[in-house]
């Protein structure tokens, strides 16, 4: 039976993709060009028209006519002139075109990169080394972030804290029934879910604290955080 950590691993890292996806696309711009290139006519091949008409033909060697030779040379110049041009742009619309879909490219990857860290983290959760609640001052410490609460969102917090401590889950009713101070039977499920919700708003970033206060289904409200890593002062 294949082993998936092995066949994970052989998966191409976002840097080979890259190169993969460069090489690929200079290849084919590089080939489009040669055949825009091979296809495009010569810049001489209208004065060499005009110099073979009048080299098999005798009779148009005259005075007027080697006058005609000399404007359709003009013209020929200008041709070759103008198609000199249109070459250069279309080599510089090449060169552009590579840049835009490496760019592209790297973006993509990029970002796939990014939403599969984003998966990991939503995954496992947010790893908090510490989390400190301070009632006096009415802030949270969560690693090197500090965050300013209000009254209630503070109690909802510490009573969180206080039930990961003890490796409790809350449901909306005994929160709202241990920071009201009001039985059970007198709260409701929604009251304590719109403290937890008003919680994660003061902590901002909602993908943050939506893994760091995580609802268990049919149990209720836990914090993501290991027990030995929060402190109460």
């Amino acid at each position: 039976m294949p082993d998936p950590t092995s066949s994970a691993s052989k998966a191409p890292s976002p840097l080979q993709v890259i190169v993969i996806g460069m090489a690929v696309i200079v290849s084919i711009l590089v080939i489009a060009a040669l055949v825009l290139f091979l296809n495009l006519p010569d810049a001489n091949a209208f004065n060499m028209r005009v110099e073979r008409i009048f080299i098999e033909n005798d009779a148009l060697k005259q005075g007027g006519e080697i006058r005609l030779l000399e404007i359709l040379a003009q013209s020929g110049t200008a041709f070759s002139d103008t198609l000199a041009s249109y070459r250069f742009i279309i080599f510089v619309l090449l060169i552009f075109a590579t840049a835009l879909l490496i760019a592209a490219l790297v973006s993509i990857v990029f970002l796939v990169a990014l939403a599969r860290r984003m998966a990991e983290i939503e995954k496992s959760g947010i790893q908090v080394n510490s989390l400190v609640v301070s009632r006096g001052e009415r802030i949270v410490q969560i690693n090197d972030m500090v965050f300013k609460l209000t009254e209630a969102a503070l109690e909802t917090l510490s009573v969180l804290a206080e039930a990961r401590l003890d490796d409790d889950i809350l449901t909306g009713l005994e929160i709202e029934s241990m920071i009201s101070g009001k039985p059970e039977i007198d709260c409701d499920e929604a009251s304590g879910a719109t403290r937890i919700k008003r919680l994660r708003d003061h902590l901002g970033n909602q993908m943050m604290s939506e893994l760091l206060i995580k609802n268990i289904a049919r149990k209720g409200y836990v914090l993501a955080v290991e027990p030995g890593a929060i402190k109460m002062i």
